[in-house]
């Protein structure tokens, strides 16, 4: 897979940005009395693992004009050493604009973790390709890596638009399209041919598409387990993406996470890839989970930060799988590694104290 040379930026996400409000402690959202806030979105938390690595990032977003939640996002994304653009938009009064707030408590035990969005007059939903100049950005400046997720796609008709054309452009100037199709149900509810249409073009743009079996059925239409069932092992997954590959040649590779939940806690943790016609498989073994959101934006931001440092797939595939294990560990849904040897370290499963 050829990587562009001539380019400003390592990586490009398009985003909608907002807060994680979290409980101290582990606790349940509906018992809890103090909370913590961080920045967040999917597409970010895949960033967040290059940039943290020092590959320049940029995020392509929009803006609520003089808010204070505006303010703290944009403080946390230079803490995180991602670059930003993207216009300012007027709130519009009390019943205007904001950035969206994520409710989350991270389970214990037998007690599952409990998401709830609320992006109700989020502002992301209004980010069009106009926002953006496009020649500049893939042509001038330049990118190595585009990437998109499902989540930012289905958010609405707007942002459907904007990645089609985002990915267009970017693909037009030599710039790799990752898309991770990241389905989800109620973003899907009585959309779904206008999504599914606008899904399968913004694969027919990707050359790295990454998902799990659902997210292939659901949001491309592609026969595979009935719905809700998990496969056994792996064939049938494989014999999925080898459905995805005839539909979409090309995309040169394909991945998905591997996750068998033993309880809140403790989690089974894999990983499969196919690149350029070659399987890879790393075997699910046991990690330690403080909270499980975002494991798998940072397996994916693992495997784009091999694939940009030009190492093998192999290699790609265990430092996102250990930049998934270390997401696990952390109360932000994502990680920061101080360094490539912290992820190997995981990798290798050494744990013991480093003096």
């Amino acid at each position: 897979m050829k990587i562009r040379q001539n380019a400003k930026y390592d990586l490009l996400v398009l985003t909608s940005m907002g807060v994680r409000i979290t409980p101290a402690d582990r606790q349940p959202v509906a018992a809890s009395h103090r909370f913590e806030m961080y920045s967040t979105s999917a597409e970010t938390n895949v960033a967040n693992i290059p940039a943290s690595l020092g590959k320049r990032v940029k995020v392509l977003t929009r803006f609520v004009a003089g808010s204070p939640i505006a303010a703290f996002i944009k403080g946390e994304l230079r803490k995180r050493g991602l670059e930003y653009e993207g216009k300012e938009i007027a709130q519009g009064g009390p019943f205007g604009y904001r950035h969206q707030f994520n409710i989350a408590d991270s389970g214990y035990g037998g007690r599952r973790p409990v998401v709830q969005n609320d992006r109700a007059g989020e502002v992301g939903r209004t980010i069009a390709p106009e926002d953006f100049d496009l020649e500049r950005i893939f042509g001038e400046e330049g990118c190595k890596v585009l990437h998109l997720s499902g989540l930012i796609a289905a958010l609405s008709p707007e942002t459907g638009r904007c990645c089609v054309e985002l990915a267009k452009a970017a693909r037009a100037q030599g710039t790799l399209v990752s898309f991770d199709l990241n389905y989800r149900a109620s973003f899907w509810e009585k959309r779904q041919e206008e999504l599914r249409g606008v899904f399968s073009e913004i694969a027919s743009q990707a050359d790295l598409l990454i998902g799990n079996e659902e997210d292939f059925q659901l949001a491309l239409g592609l026969k595979g387990p009935a719905a809700g069932e998990k496969p056994e092992g792996t064939e049938e997954f494989r014999e999925l993406i080898l459905r995805a590959r005839e539909q979409f040649p090309q995309a040169g590779v394909f991945s998905t996470t591997l996750r068998t939940v033993e309880s809140a806690n403790r989690h089974r943790w894999g990983a499969l890839l196919l690149a350029d016609g070659k399987w890879y498989e790393e075997a699910q073994r046991e990690i330690e989970v403080y909270d499980r959101i975002g494991g798998g934006d940072a397996y994916v931001g693992g495997l784009l930060y091999g694939l940009l440092n030009g190492w093998e797939p192999q290699r790609w595939m265990e430092f996102g799988w250990a930049c998934g294990a270390l997401a696990a560990t952390l109360a932000t849904d994502y990680a920061q590694p101080a360094s490539e040897e912290e992820i190997w370290s995981i990798y290798r499963g050494n744990a013991r104290v480093k003096r």
